[in-house]
């Protein structure tokens, strides 16, 4: 997705205490930058504007997030969104960290010490032409990134509008030793998450009649 740079994200997330700009200094013990380092682990790959991360954070204030984005206009958005929530039900954002990073190379962020327990994509770029297929956050090559630092029985929670690639991601699970405990092609039908926070995205593809695919994914 396409936005236009602003020039304010840069230095209010520079100000921020919940953005953190160098994230390769946390590896291996990003909980301890919590205010509550007991609290399990979960990571938002891609989260754009951060309407799911504010809301998730929020509900669940006993979890610690970490929301990872690549550019810093959506960051900024993300930033505003989260102080918007938690100003909102009158709590700071204690459990919730936001940082620009390039997900491709996750690994030299996050490792086995880190105990991630579950991972959200949220209609990610399809790259549906074949020599961009391994940059899809759900391709075999990535996954076997995530397995470097999730928790045995971790899970993944994916949604997507594209046909083709929720397809593909089935068979990259499946390849890299995941178990694919739920799924669905349609959840707003057939729910198979305990609470779903609709997306930006998901209500604009709902909306033009396009249904919703998700899947529940477990390390084996």
């Amino acid at each position: 997705m396409r936005i236009r740079y602003k020039k304010w994200a840069r230095p209010e997330l520079e100000a921020s205490k919940f953005y953190e700009d160098e994230p390769e200094n946390w590896k291996g013990k990003w909980k301890e930058h919590f205010e509550n380092p007991e609290n399990p682990f979960m990571l938002e790959l891609g989260c754009g504007k951060g309407q799911f991360i504010s809301k998730l954070a929020l509900e669940n204030q006993n979890i610690n997030y970490l929301a990872i984005d690549l550019v810093d206009a959506m960051l900024g958005l993300a930033k505003r969104n989260v102080e918007q929530e938690y100003k909102e039900a009158n709590i700071e954002p204690k459990n919730v960290i936001l940082t620009r990073f390039d997900i491709e190379r996750i690994n030299l962020i996050l490792d086995k010490k880190d105990m991630v327990e579950r991972i959200y994509i949220n209609f990610c770029n399809p790259w549906p032409r074949g020599k961009h297929r391994k940059k899809r956050l759900t391709h075999t090559r990535q996954l076997e990134k995530y397995k470097e630092f999730l928790k045995p029985n971790a899970e993944i929670y994916f949604k997507t509008d594209d046909d083709e690639l929720f397809e593909a991601s089935l068979l990259y699970f499946e390849e890299t030793g995941f178990e694919i405990i739920e799924k669905t092609y349609d959840l707003h039908k057939e729910p198979i998450f305990e609470k779903n926070i609709e997306t930006e995205h998901e209500k604009m593809f709902s909306e033009q009649g396009i249904s919703i695919k998700a899947l529940i994914a477990k390390l084996k």
